[in-house]
């Protein structure tokens, strides 16, 4: 009987043509899982086959675990300690194993273990195919539509199959079995059943993708593409950058008549592109990414990742986009928040900062309006520019001369210090039981004690358009943090219950 398994694992490895180790593997996991069957519990089994003779021997293991881990699988592993009693220099991942006696394969055996080495190197086969596959270096998978699955689509080429989820399928688009499909390989995951390979039709880098096949300068070099962003099916931005003076990007991109963007349009089921010309000055690049509105002016705010993007009326609507779309996707493409304001917008908000700057001057420096107002004017916002700028700087300003510079600084880095000591009295009246909230940073948890939101059910009262306006989060990320903090309402009034 060895001798005619030592056969069939030949045989087996030649019909399917996998490695010999992959088959006596197999052979080796089918048997361990009869094996497994005549014990009681979920214990370990490992059986090794010679590969000359077919002789096997079978040992049931334990894997040594941390004493203080506890036993989860008491059939299947042993603590440290008791591991050392019986070899003094084991380490913990090691296995302690005991030779039991092996099932003898016959011919009930031997059936009941063709499921599992059939499986085994179905397994093995569809790993080969897809390493195969996958060494031809492809981002883009082209192949036929299969069939229905839950919603996706299995898409397959050759004899690797793919999976096209519902949510990265390009909406509105009516795919049938049978139709050919090209779609961006995002991953492989061999745990999947199946279709091991996920795409995507509606991932930027597919866009990127398409226009690198397109496009011959972007994969010469010439030409990058820096970012993209898209409203998929609908419309979307890409920023592209020469390398070579010689090469207009934006033309480039388009070809000629634009067979080049209409190549990808096409593919995109009707998907508009904007090619805009990427630029390492932020407001420059932005101002593109808005095209084809007029920006009038803009305003960065580093600090914040910012910028305020000022229009005349005839350009607002355009800049905005239909439902917001354009500045969203531009906000996107530049991975800068861009605020879209009127003239008449602007101004109001100019005047209020600059009033809140003066009153921020007047009250902490100790000046009248006249000294505020120079500042402002001079481009000062904030108290740490006032007393860190340098003194050559300062003494700048026409009407400033050394002492008044000196005692400006002296006042602004006293009224921080005072600041400072306020804000850590503040932080320190806050709850424990609210600092140790998860999801609570300490920038956070400084900015809800400035607001006077000192305990759990401080935080638990907000609204979330309150808690967004404190501490600048998004509506879903200050909705999380308030049910966090009311969950311990919930809990108070099951114990009551009890």
């Amino acid at each position: 009987m060895n001798r005619e398994m030592l056969m069939l694992v030949e045989a087996i490895s030649r019909e399917k043509n996998v490695e010999l180790d992959v088959v006596f593997g197999a052979v080796e996991a089918a048997l361990a899982q009869a094996t497994r069957k005549i014990y009681p519990g979920d214990v370990d089994i490992r059986v090794a086959l010679d590969r000359d003779s077919g002789n096997y021997e079978t040992f049931r293991r334990w894997h040594v675990v941390p004493d203080e881990a506890g036993l989860q699988l008491p059939d299947q592993e042993i603590l440290l300690f008791e591991a050392k009693e019986q070899i003094p220099d084991i380490e913990v991942d090691e296995y302690i194993e005991e030779t039991v006696e092996s099932l003898p394969i016959g011919r009930i055996g031997a059936m009941a273990a063709k499921q599992v080495i059939l499986q085994k190197i179905r397994d093995a086969e569809r790993e080969m195919l897809l390493n195969d596959f996958m060494s031809r270096g492809d981002n883009i998978f082209v192949g036929t539509v299969k069939r229905m699955d839950k919603g996706d689509l299995i898409v397959e080429s050759g004899r690797v199959e793919g999976r096209l989820r519902r949510t990265e399928m390009i909406p509105k688009e009516n795919l049938r079995v049978g139709d050919r499909v090209r779609a961006m390989i995002m991953e492989v995951d061999l745990t999947l059943r199946g279709a091991p390979i996920i795409l995507s039709r509606s991932a930027p880098e597919f866009m990127i993708e398409l226009f690198r096949q397109e496009v011959p300068e972007i994969e010469q070099g010439l030409l990058e593409i820096k970012s993209c962003a898209r409203d998929v099916g609908s419309r979307a931005k890409i920023a592209v950058l020469s390398h070579d003076k010689r090469v207009d990007p934006i033309g480039t991109c388009v070809g000629v008549r634009g067979t080049r963007v209409n190549g990808v349009t096409n593919e995109l089921a009707g998907e508009r592109v904007d090619i805009v010309l990427w630029s390492e000055d932020p407001a420059q690049f932005v101002i593109g990414a808005l095209a084809p509105a007029n920006v009038s002016s803009i305003v960065v705010d580093e600090e914040r990742h910012a910028m305020d993007v000022v229009v005349d009326e005839e350009n607002l609507a355009i800049a905005i986009g239909r439902g917001g779309q354009n500045v969203r996707l531009a906000s996107e493409l530049t991975g800068w928040k861009i605020n879209i304001l009127d003239a008449a917008e602007s101004a109001q908000k100019q005047a209020s900062e600059t009033d809140s700057g003066r009153k921020l001057f007047m009250e902490h420096l100790d000046v009248d309006e006249e000294i505020a107002d120079l500042l402002i004017a001079e481009g000062f916002t904030s108290l740490e520019q006032v007393a860190y700028v340098p003194l050559e700087e300062m003494l700048e300003i026409e009407s400033f001369d050394e002492d008044t510079a000196n005692e400006l600084r002296t006042r602004a880095k006293d009224a921080l210090l005072t600041m400072e000591i306020a804000h850590e009295e503040s932080v320190q009246a806050v709850s424990l039981d609210l600092r140790d909230l998860q999801g609570l940073t300490p920038e956070l948890i400084a900015k809800l004690a400035t607001s006077g939101v000192n305990n759990l059910d401080d935080l638990a009262d907000l609204a979330v358009d309150e808690l967004t306006e404190i501490t600048g989060q998004s509506a879903d990320d200050a909705k999380t943090l308030i049910m966090k903090a009311r969950e311990h309402w919930f809990t108070n009034d099951a114990a009551s219950q009890e």
